[in-house]
């Protein structure tokens, strides 16, 4: 894990100078976004740090990350004057964040006090790392990757929407309307994923209140079943294929299948490799059927080929 965050902190410093490199070409209303945007980012990731330090919450920033990508969204297509392709992205944004908050608030992510709710079990387990205990060690992981990493990476793959900004006035054409079916084809797919996932936990919690037999498919104690039977994490393979449609708008706009703007999906997608090999880790602690079940089945990518 801590392999993956210092690989995760040299991209994300190595990533745009790369970017850059090759010339932005913002107008200078695009450049008052850009700065204007990274300082909301600031503002929003010191709060959320300094809130989890007084609470003991770490998953502050999880109860936003499907909040702030609708104010970025929503701010570029305001300051863009609403262009076409822009209100169409911060549309496709606020349905992917309404439904993932939805998902969210029904686990206990959310309290009637805004500093509680449930907090990922992760980071209760990183907590207890050599490398990360003590309450200094732990500060400065919260500082630097559970706070302002993750806003900063929330903000990068949000960012597509500035580049396609910097093609306005370009007809809509079929690469943004296959981006777009796509992005919500995979918004149905995560939809479907998670309500599968609530639904065997749910009857898996409520057999185990009522000392009911459990029983299969619940007595392996994961999911195994639907979208669960073809990839081990169908609702995060979902979700990295939304934001890489959503890039896809900024080739539609820019006319460059890699511009500067591929910083962020590339990013989410390390984020998500190494978030699951740690999830997988302590899955498998936990049921010893789970090394089975990673064997015969793929983790993001199906495989038409495997063996039943």
């Amino acid at each position: 894990m801590l392999r993956t965050i210092i690989l995760l902190i040299l991209t994300l410093i190595a990533l745009p100078f790369f970017a850059f490199s090759g010339g932005v070409g913002f107008t200078i209303e695009q450049w008052d976004a850009f700065y204007t945007l990274i300082k909301i980012m600031c503002g929003v990731a010191l709060g959320c740090f300094v809130i989890s330090e007084l609470s003991g919450n770490y998953s502050q920033t999880d109860k936003l990350w499907s909040i702030i990508p609708l104010v970025y969204a929503w701010y570029v297509a305001v300051q863009s004057g609403f262009d076409l392709r822009v209100t169409v992205m911060a549309a496709l944004v606020s349905i992917w964040g309404v439904r993932l908050t939805y998902n969210f608030a029904r686990r206990g992510g959310y309290s009637w006090i805004p500093w509680e709710g449930e907090e990922d079990y992760r980071w209760a387990v990183l907590q207890k790392m050599p490398h990360l205990k003590g309450r200094f060690r732990w500060g400065l992981f919260n500082f630097f990757f559970i706070s302002f990493y993750q806003h900063a990476l929330i903000l990068l793959f949000t960012l597509p929407i500035l580049a396609a900004w910097q093609g306005a006035g370009k007809p809509i054409g079929i690469l943004d309307v296959l981006a777009g079916v796509l992005l919500l084809g995979f918004v149905v797919i995560e939809t479907i994923a998670d309500q599968q996932q609530y639904d065997f936990q749910e009857e898996k919690h409520k057999r185990i209140r009522r000392a009911y037999y459990l029983g299969e498919p619940y007595e392996t104690g994961f999911c195994t079943t639907g979208l669960w039977a073809i990839v081990r994490h169908p609702n995060y393979a979902a979700e990295q294929a939304i934001w890489l449609c959503f890039y896809l708008f900024s080739v539609a706009a820019t006319g460059q299948w890699l511009n500067w703007s591929a910083v962020g999906p590339i990013l989410l997608l390390l984020l998500f490799l190494g978030s699951s090999d740690f999830s997988e880790k302590i899955t498998a602690s936990k049921y010893p059927a789970y090394a089975e079940y990673q064997k015969r089945v793929p983790r993001f990518v199906p495989n038409p080929f495997r063996k039943k």
